[in-house]
């Protein structure tokens, strides 16, 4: 504007005295000058300044979730009719967000049935081919024929976010590397609680509704609807539920030993708030009553800092601090230990605890040096001379500890994949200070571990027979399996089948096992609520539980096949106690019918949701048959 004033001032001024193209010229000049100093004013360097292509752009609002997918059978939203479409729909296999759901109908009725004291879980889709607006839910009392009811405070429903991944849905090919695929991949998993929501034409939204049926419910069928409503459409569903006359008991007197490794640094670092301040431990009281709510056994904790190679995004500190004083003598300090196993143990998780670990990534240990206020690092190998004589010390002291506590006969000193030699020499260093320690590892089987290992913990597809496992209960040892990176299956990456949670379950109970063990509950990525991509690992490796305590599919499937380890052990009790034939019969059926989870190779999805599900059906009936007899 002021270049355009400017030559329109100087041409009126010499308009008589200037000759046209030397006129021109001039203007040419000071205009080619102007954009010089322009182009040279925004070319600089300035101090702070970071290159545009290395940060992303904002966007204007925050997205809840990525929604750059797009559908492969655009011709199918054609052929949906205008409006609301819903339909339950099975929680062993996950839906697209722009793909019309693969149904053989829209089904309105959730027929399932469950033990008091049990959870119960479907989903329910929601698609249209245009816009809708307001989806909502409205939740009524289940009722039986007498008038006795489950109240709808016994529900619980969420929305299911979708959530990136670095492998295809039902990918077989993972490793512990980088993924080999060039593109990323948008899957349903996070939970989300929600009053309404608005679905975007030609896009499904999954829905999560679980039933916890309270333990005082009267067998009976009980039957009731749920209306749902968007801004000028609506469907009803309706619900027929049977509560057999079996109770499985509360989460926390299940036998089966579950060990999710925790990680409570992450907690702080995702809200922003100082680590173990009061905002921390109330934010980590609800975070770890899932773990407990799924009959969480063991409580993580750390002797040393950063254990695992720092490989974490929020690296697991320590939480017990080493002090060498000016006097060279040591000191150990306890308090973060402390407040996180007392927290731990007021939700619930009060059977065991892990400490890590005799055998630290790279034999590193850090302590802080009183002379000069600094952090030490040094590597001591558990054959070395230095090893044994702090590690005497400090065992001296956390024994003394632990025993004040009372705490002694519930810790186990944890030791995770490391070599045979190393691993060897931490344990005699161990069991030379106190016969009395106990010892879990988690690793491949090697028979010379058996008998040193109160709890030993096999690599999945890495294990011993059954028989070993049977040999080790008589002993009043326990043994668990655990997946991690690997195997690509069974496995509970965010692209894994869902049912594949379930089964290992069913696995679990096959193979005699104590319990399974996974890395981890909640070593959160750098944006876990969107992207569940580790720069190394499969897409949902690290975590089972989402920021904000929220479930996810994957956890609540988990979760399923725990609940039926439970109600297996209950009728093979009940069945040994029981003269009926009819049970006896089915008791042997089921024992026998666990025999196929052992052989499974292939794990082809259709293949187990198959076998799952006629295990399930043998669970109900001998449920049934036991029902009236106890």
């Amino acid at each position: 504007m002021f270049i355009n004033s400017y030559l329109g001032f100087e041409f009126h001024q010499r308009l008589d005295t200037i000759p046209k193209t030397v006129m021109m010229k001039k203007k040419l000049c000071l205009l080619s000058l102007l954009n010089f100093l322009f182009a040279f004013a925004y070319s600089q360097t300035f101090k702070g300044q970071v290159d545009m292509s290395k940060v992303p752009y904002p966007s204007q609002h925050y997205l809840e979730e990525y929604t750059f997918d797009t559908t492969l059978n655009p011709e199918a939203w054609t052929t949906q009719k205008k409006g609301l479409h819903v339909s339950f729909a099975t929680t062993n296999e996950l839906f697209f967000r722009t793909e019309v759901p693969e149904l053989k109908t829209e089904n309105l009725l959730w027929q399932e049935k469950g033990w008091r004291g049990e959870r119960l879980n479907t989903q329910i889709l929601v698609w249209s081919p245009d816009t809708l607006n307001q989806v909502r839910f409205q939740l009524k009392d289940l009722k039986d024929v007498s008038g006795k009811s489950i109240s709808t405070d016994d529900f619980k429903i969420h929305m299911i976010r979708y959530v990136i991944s670095n492998y295809p849905y039902q990918a077989k090919d993972a490793t512990c590397d980088v993924s080999q695929y060039k593109n990323v991949y948008l899957l349903p998993d996070r939970f989300e609680e929600f009053d309404r929501f608005d679905l975007p034409g030609k896009t499904v939204r999954p829905v999560w509704l679980s039933l916890d049926i309270p333990p005082t419910t009267q067998a009976g069928i009980y039957t009731g609807t749920i209306d749902v409503k968007s801004e000028n459409y609506s469907a009803t569903l309706s619900l027929k539920i049977k509560v057999q006359n079996q109770l499985l008991p509360s989460p926390h007197q299940w036998k089966h030993r579950l060990d999710l490794w925790q990680n409570p640094w992450v907690v702080a670092w995702e809200n922003h708030i100082q680590p173990w301040s009061a905002e921390h431990k109330a934010l980590l009281k609800k975070h770890l009553q899932f773990y407990a709510d799924a009959g969480g056994t063991y409580i993580t904790t750390y002797a040393v800092h950063s254990p695992w190679a720092d490989n974490s995004n929020m690296i697991e500190g320590g939480m017990i601090e080493w002090i060498k004083k000016k006097n060279g003598e040591w000191k150990f300090d306890y308090k973060i230990f402390d407040d996180y196993v007392q927290l731990a143990m007021s939700v619930g998780i009060d059977r065991a605890i892990t400490i890590y670990t005799p055998v630290p990534w790279g034999f590193r240990f850090r302590y802080i040096d009183e002379k000069t206020g600094n952090y030490v690092y040094e590597s001591w190998t558990p054959d070395s001379k230095q090893y044994k004589t702090v590690w005497d010390i400090f065992l001296t002291d956390l024994k003394k500890h632990l025993q004040q506590k009372g705490w002694f006969d519930k810790t186990y000193l944890g030791i995770n994949e490391n070599e045979m030699k190393e691993t060897l020499a931490a344990i005699k260093v161990i069991k030379d200070h106190s016969k009395k320690w106990k010892i879990t590892y988690a690793g491949n089987w090697h028979p010379e571990l058996d008998s040193l290992l109160d709890d030993y913990c096999f690599l999945y597809g890495n294990e011993s027979d059954v028989d070993v496992v049977k040999q080790r209960t008589a002993r009043g040892k326990t043994t668990t399996y655990y997946v991690c990176c690997n195997p690509p299956y069974p496995n509970n990456f965010l692209f894994s089948a869902p049912i594949e949670g379930r089964w290992m379950g069913w696995y679990t109970s096959a193979h005699n096992y104590s319990g399974f063990l996974r890395w981890a509950y909640d070593a959160w990525p750098a944006d876990p609520t969107r992207d569940a991509r580790h720069p190394f690992w499969p897409a949902g490796d690290c975590f089972l539980i989402y920021p904000g305590a929220n479930s996810c599919i994957r956890f609540e499937k988990l979760r399923e096949g725990i609940s039926d380890y439970e109600k297996i052990r209950i009728l093979k009790q009940q069945a040994a106690k029981s003269s009926d034939k009819n049970v006896q019969r089915l008791a042997g059926e089921l024992n026998q019918y666990l025999q196929k989870f052992l052989n499974e190779k292939d794990f082809e999805t259709k293949k187990i949701t198959d076998d799952v599900m006629k295990g399930r059906e043998l669970v109900d009936e001998l449920s049934d048959a036991l029902g009236g007899q106890f």
